[in-house]
């Protein structure tokens, strides 16, 4: 029989049994055990949704708000073409949006609910591998690591990714307890759940499948040889269709990433917690365990969970693709966490444990402070842009957002997200639409002087410089310069707005 939270929690510490003056007791133990998991996911959440509308979206949301505003039908038109591996997450936004609308706290939202549910089954995990007062301690680390408020901040796919993860996780361990069937399927779906979020994510599954081995080990239970390796297949089934439209979309997905080097991991784990000084904080606690002559046995497969994807993700970065980047690797997250409350959970007197946790804490405030400014996301002044053209904006106006090497900026979404619904641009350059072409990106006209039909178009550059032009392509900046004059110009952060007036004949 496999002993209850709290017989363990009882028996992980002398000075935990009986009733000690200050320490909840009986009902109130039990109590604590089976809510712990409820405190770190409302913190998560209320951390997530503060100042969650400050940020403005950066290119990366707007393609999320571009696909998820389109209708199902061209929804997945386009994920023929671009972006297959987020077309779970465009549909759940396309329907979340179409309920609550997309103001920037709403359209962030599910990521902070989805992180909120990691933290739950992040507490739950160490709670299972080691005591209630761990668990507590992990749930609260991972809420407060800067990244994951990021990341809770962010309509991208990650939090989800991030949720199923770490449901997996705590499935898996439950199901290696009493192996059964019921068991082993929402563990396949939780698979599957990842890889359609994010097919990178499903690195995860070397960790698992390490302590599925070890547990194989101890137990000598056969029915792990088959249950797992089958649970597996179940959840990856699903995922089959994707991995094909994956691999001829590859070039499109994660081209611009570069192979790394062993100097990449520096950046890389201050990235992956969001602030150089937690990180390293959490490098101190997470070697803690490692001196344990107890309880080692948990403390290392936990490791494994959080060391191993990252690992293999670095050699398979050598290869034609690269996978090495840390929010790709955001998954880890959790594990990092259990490994560090671990860690401090051993420590005596159990104060200093408390101490621990707390300048882990206190080291994320800058950096939490930092996220929620207008810049944190996107260093453009997309909304201020869009202000001045509705402060002047007559019907029938038109807009030339610059595209051709700079298109991955996204202008013409960020112009287009904050301008109001009574503004209605045509947009002077383009002979097909993004919609029209079941794309992110528009085409545009191979001659531009034959499609500036307007009398007045609104020009974005991203620049304050005064080659206000010098982003076109040659044709088409001479095409407005023989058919415009300059009658404006407005500098707004790392954009530059002009009105052009087209000049008497």
């Amino acid at each position: 029989m496999t002993a209850s939270v709290a017989d363990r929690d009882r028996h992980a510490d002398p000075a935990n049994a009986g009733s000690a003056a200050g320490r909840p007791t009986g009902g109130a133990r039990d109590l604590l055990t089976r809510t712990v998991w409820l405190w770190p996911a409302l913190l998560t959440l209320a951390l997530g949704v503060r100042g969650s509308a400050r940020p403005q979206l950066w290119r990366d949301e707007l393609a999320t708000w571009s696909a998820a505003t389109r209708s199902t039908g061209e929804i997945f038109d386009m994920l023929q073409h671009v972006d297959a591996v987020s077309g779970a997450y465009y549909l759940l936004m396309h329907y979340w949006i179409a309920a609550f609308g997309d103001g920037p706290a709403v359209f962030r939202l599910p990521s902070a609910l989805a992180l909120a549910g990691t933290a739950a089954f992040t507490t739950l995990t160490a709670r299972r591998l080691f005591d209630t007062r761990t668990a507590l301690f992990a749930g609260v680390l991972f809420a407060t690591v800067p990244s994951v408020s990021r990341f809770a901040q962010e309509a991208r796919a990650y939090g989800f990714v991030l949720l199923a993860v770490s449901a997996a996780t705590w499935l898996l361990l439950r199901a290696l307890e009493r192996p059964t069937v019921l068991r082993w399927l929402p563990y396949a779906v939780s698979v599957a759940a990842a890889g359609l979020f994010h097919m990178v994510s499903l690195m995860f599954l070397s960790g698992h499948l390490v302590v599925v081995f070890l547990h194989w080990r101890r137990s000598r239970d056969r029915r792990l040889l088959l249950r797992w390796p089958a649970a597996v297949l179940v959840g990856l089934v699903p995922l089959v269709p994707l991995v094909l439209a994956g691999r001829r979309q590859v070039g499109r997905q994660i081209s611009w990433l570069h192979e790394p080097s062993l100097q990449t991991f520096h950046d890389y784990w201050h990235n992956l917690f969001g602030s150089p000084l937690v990180s390293m904080f959490f490098l101190l606690l997470v070697a803690i365990p490692a001196g344990w002559s107890a309880r080692r046995r948990p403390a290392f497969e936990t490791g494994v969970l959080a060391a191993l994807p990252i690992l293999l993700s670095w050699a398979a970065s050598h290869g034609s693709s690269v996978y090495f980047f840390e929010r790709y690797q955001l998954y880890t997250l959790p594990a990092w966490c259990v490994l560090a409350a671990a860690g401090l959970g051993s420590l005596r007197p159990r104060l200093l444990g408390v101490l621990g946790l707390a300048v882990a804490v206190v080291l994320g405030v800058p950096d939490q402070q930092k996220l929620r400014t207008g810049t944190s996301h996107e260093w453009t002044d997309g909304k201020r842009a869009a202000a001045v053209i509705a402060d002047g904006y007559r019907p029938g106006d038109g807009f030339a957002p610059v595209r051709g090497k700079d298109e991955w900026r996204m202008l013409d979404f960020e112009i287009a997200y904050y301008l109001p619904g009574s503004v209605h641009l045509t947009d002077v350059l383009v002979s097909r639409t993004a919609v029209e072409r079941d794309d992110l990106f528009a085409s545009e006209c191979t001659r531009p002087a034959d499609c500036l039909g307007t009398n007045r178009v609104w020009v974005v550059v991203p620049t304050d410089g005064p080659d206000l032009l010098g982003h076109f392509s040659g044709p088409q900046a001479d095409a407005l310069r023989a058919s415009y004059t300059t009658t404006q110009v407005q500098y707004v952060r790392g954009l530059t707005v002009a009105l052009l007036e087209r000049k008497a004949r």
